[in-house]
């Protein structure tokens, strides 16, 4: 399941990321794709409706990397 999740949202992350680096778990958000905060909540938006979830805002400003993305949304999702 973890899998797919990470598979899905390396998909979407290459919207933000226009120069094309490699990305992965440890790539941070911010720092490497310079995404800014409402770029942020864009993704953050379409990770809900991708898996028809609701990430907790108070832990979206914990984020740092790609993977901290993943492993919210995929501990999100179990609980539904």
């Amino acid at each position: 399941m973890v899998e797919n999740i990470e598979a899905e949202i390396m998909a979407l992350m290459q919207r933000y990321n226009p120069e094309g680096k490699p990305i992965g778990r440890t790539t941070e958000i911010g720092a490497d794709l310079n995404i800014d905060s409402v770029a942020a909540m864009d993704l953050i938006m379409e990770i809900e409706d991708k898996f028809d979830i609701d990430i907790p805002m108070n832990q979206v400003g914990e984020l740092r990397t790609i993977g901290d993305l993943i492993d919210l949304a995929a501990g999100v999702l179990q609980k539904t």
